[in-house]
């Protein structure tokens, strides 16, 4: 059975009031609900980003649906009407500490890209291994936003902030065990840090952080003309 249209309202002027289009959060959306979404986007022609549809949200859509989503299961991300863009812009980067982060750090990089961005990957550079960061930097430092994620103690925040000049986007991602558990310890040290410039957004949102960073580059630098 599928639920009436007064389940949803369509934000459809968010990204010309706000830079960013409205993107559909998948968790916690029962089938039905998901169907109505798309499908009223299928019919109105609109692109569309979902964000943590599981792979069962996915398989649970009538076969018709799901094959209109270009779906990522790595990220837990779907595009409806994908079209690549013919040019993406650069000046954003996503580190991690660990390949723990990674999906979290490709729901950003989908997010980055879905809105027209390019965002390199530097995987793995967590400070137990200082080395490992330290060998990358040079090409971290050509990028005007850095995301930077981490669970466990979150130390890469700090470490990464102290090394270059572009502001650090820190996403907590919850990774770890004990006192690490959920995410919690990694969120209490990106907003206690001591290293200036670090802009925190809550635990596992790499969503929340490539929007930060795509509403950042849109007023101070493509809307200016400088890159």
């Amino acid at each position: 059975m599928v639920l009436p249209m007064s389940n949803f309202v369509w934000d459809k002027n968010r990204q010309s009031r706000t830079a960013v289009a409205e993107a559909v959060f998948c968790e916690n959306k029962n089938s039905e609900d998901l169907c109505n979404i798309i499908e009223f986007n299928v019919k109105n022609n609109t692109t569309v980003l979902l964000t943590r549809l599981a792979p069962t949200q996915r398989l649970a859509l009538p076969e018709a649906l799901g094959q209109q989503l270009d779906y990522d299961e790595s990220s837990q991300t779907a595009i409806l009407n994908y079209t690549p863009h013919t040019q993406l812009h650069s000046g954003i980067c996503i580190v991690t500490a660990g390949t723990s982060d990674m999906q979290v750090a490709k729901e950003a990089q989908r997010t980055l890209v879905f809105n027209g961005f390019d965002s390199p990957i530097y995987a793995d550079l967590g400070v137990a291994g200082l080395w490992r960061l330290l060998d990358k930097i040079d090409d971290i430092r050509r990028h005007k936003i850095i995301i930077a994620l981490a669970g466990m103690e979150g130390a890469l925040f700090s470490v990464l902030a102290g090394l270059v000049s572009a502001p650090v986007i820190a996403v907590p991602t919850s990774v770890g065990y004990g006192v690490s558990t959920g995410g919690k310890t990694a969120l209490d040290s990106a907003l206690a840090s001591c290293s200036p410039g670090i802009l925190t957004v809550n635990i596992d949102n790499g969503f929340g952080a490539a929007n930060a960073a795509i509403k950042i580059m849109k007023q101070f630098v493509i809307d200016n003309h400088l890159s």
